[in-house]
């Protein structure tokens, strides 16, 4: 069997790889290797899990790393000019004689573009150790963050650029950047980027990078104009496949179950989630994935979301959790059917089935990975089944459907062993917590939104920004325990009546609250800051009816916010 030592590797990166227990590559490396560290322009063709990271990773850090990496390189001779691009068969290999060299600021060597911002960062993590071993500095760049981190990456000279299209044109277009000295330029995953209507993107950024460099495609298809891409920017391609992009898995096995209603499902799933191992449940809704792993948190069943509402710094913890094993489950929408790699996944359940079999093969690839055995579960209601069966035809899956009870021994079979419940803590479901008490502060500080929308005043003055309130909110919820409600005209703590982003000034009849102060006055009758007694005269006389119930709802949008991390990201 052939091991990394056999290849021309840095002896640095070598060792690097035999300290992450990687001794021996994958078919995908073996078959491309030679032609990538020659300096070929490489086409590779395979399924996600086959081990096309590494694949162009050890190329990549090797050609900018050059001889001084301290190992063996490649026998051909590398010091000679390089000729015009048409007359070598490996262009620009003798950037490999030259000693490696910190990128000046804004000036990266190499280029990794990609379709999401999980895969840019799992990327980074499999560049990232290999290339500190030459001594090269990798930096990811992808919006739903604050982009000056990634400025200051750039100016401090980063080598290597793992990037999603839309912020690097951004940061492009404000010259935090420039792409002249790209020597290697990588497309992962480009159908995927072709899917999600990033090729125009991606052909503006090839343009920026010369055309004598190394270029390198992977791509589980050539749909959706990936073809184009082939054409136009990689010369004299060697292609490399493995695995048939259309066809399963030898080690995946795939079960169809049928159940009679919505409250079967619901029982199913919670049976099939409770096991000790890993595994990956898929909505086709964001509510519907956040809402499926609050139920099973509840039930004991450690449980984390992943879709296009969370704020990028919730997704890296939820992922962080999921692949650390602090929580064994993983709800996600189609986000995750690409890109999210996570080694020892046993079980991906479709609990929602696919619209379309392309998705039903790249949600179900996050299992029977890297040649290990896996386990696939759809789960259908008897209207569903037809359906279910035309995506399996098309996506090539022979599975009958079986109806089955989650007491049904193939049920218990596809469990295994049983993990034991866990008690949610405060902090798991600080979440559910906040939300419940800015649904009570909504209750109480507004019980005639009617009214309330009537007495709306001034405008933009009236707006409120979710985004402000969030820091008069706690993440437990809400301050004396949501809203005190002042004669329905409302005084909202913490769950929110302090509107700071627009005022908020509400004047309806007479009643007129003032930043959450809340002063009602209506025929003479005053209530100031919340005494009872002025509160019930208040009430009395109706003038509360008219208070701020855009204020309440504020604050439940900011218990919202603080518990769940925000919305933004995508």
């Amino acid at each position: 069997m052939a091991s990394f030592a056999d290849f021309a590797l840095p002896s640095a990166i070598v060792s690097e790889l035999n300290r992450q227990g990687l001794t021996s590559p994958f078919p995908i490396q073996s078959a491309s290797l030679p032609d990538t560290l020659a300096g070929q322009d490489v086409l590779g063709r395979g399924r996600t899990g086959s081990g096309k990271t590494l694949a162009f990773a050890l190329p990549t850090v090797t050609r900018l790393a050059g001889p001084a990496a301290n190992g063996p390189q490649t026998s051909r001779d590398t010091t000679a000019p390089a000729a015009p691009r048409a007359q070598q068969s490996h262009p620009r290999s003798g950037a490999q004689a030259r000693a490696p060299r910190s990128s000046a600021g804004g000036h990266p060597r190499a280029l990794v573009l990609c379709p999401t911002r999980e895969l840019a960062n799992q990327i980074n993590a499999t560049i990232e150790p290999l290339a500190k071993s030459v001594g090269l500095r990798t930096t990811t760049i992808f919006g739903g963050v604050a982009q000056s981190r990634q400025v200051e990456a750039l100016r401090a000279g980063a080598d290597i650029v793992i990037a999603c299209p839309g912020r690097l044109e951004d940061l492009l277009s404000q010259r935090a950047l420039t792409l002249d000295g790209i020597e290697i330029t990588v497309l992962d995953e480009a159908d995927h980027m072709a899917d999600l209507g990033f090729l125009p993107g991606v052909k503006r950024i090839m343009d920026r990078t010369p055309q004598r460099g190394q270029r390198l495609l992977f791509s589980a298809t050539l749909d959706n104009g990936v073809d184009q891409l082939v054409r136009r920017y990689l010369h004299d391609p060697v292609t490399h496949s493995v695995d048939s992009a259309s066809s399963p898995v030898d080690a995946m096995t795939h079960h169809f179950l049928v159940v009679d209603d919505a409250a079967a499902k619901k029982d199913l799933v919670r049976e099939l989630a409770s096991g000790t191992a890993r595994r990956i449940l898929f909505t086709r809704t964001k509510y519907g994935a956040k809402k499926l792993a609050k139920q099973l948190t509840q039930a004991g069943i450690p449980a984390v979301d992943l879709h296009g509402n969370l704020s990028q710094g919730a997704r890296e913890r939820n992922l962080e959790a999921f692949s650390s094993g602090t929580a064994k489950v993983l709800v996600a929408t189609d986000i995750a059917a690409r890109g999210i790699h996570v080694d020892d996944v046993d079980l991906v359940i479709h609990v929602d089935p696919p619209a379309e079999h392309k998705a039903y093969l790249h949600r179900s690839g996050r299992t029977a990975r890297a040649g290990h055995d896996g386990t696939v579960v759809t789960i259908a209601q008897r209207d569903q089944v037809d359906d279910v069966k035309a995506l399996m035809r098309k996506a090539k899956i022979s599975a009958a459907p079986r109806a089955v009870t989650p007491v049904h021994p193939l049920v218990t079979s596809l469990i295994g062993e049983r993990a034991a419940l866990i008690r949610p803590t405060a902090a798991a479901s600080s979440g559910s917590a906040a939300n419940s008490a800015g649904r009570s502060g909504a209750k109480n500080g507004a019980p005639r939104r009617g009214n309330a929308v009537k007495g709306r005043a001034r405008g933009a003055a009236d707006r409120t920004d979710k985004d402000s309130v969030g820091s008069d909110t706690k993440a437990s919820g809400a301050r004396s325990g949501g809203a005190r409600s002042q004669g329905g005209g409302a005084r909202s703590q913490g769950g929110g009546a302090r509107s700071q982003g627009g005022g908020a000034r509400s004047q309806g009849g007479g009643a007129r609250s003032q930043g959450g102060g809340a002063r009602s006055q209506s025929g003479g009758a005053r209530s100031q800051g919340g005494g009872n007694a002025g509160r019930r005269e208040a009430a009395t006389q109706g003038a509360s009816r008219r208070s701020t119930a855009r204020a309440s709802r504020s604050g439940h949008s900011a218990a919202r916010y603080s518990a769940g991390g925000g919305r933004g990201g995508r």
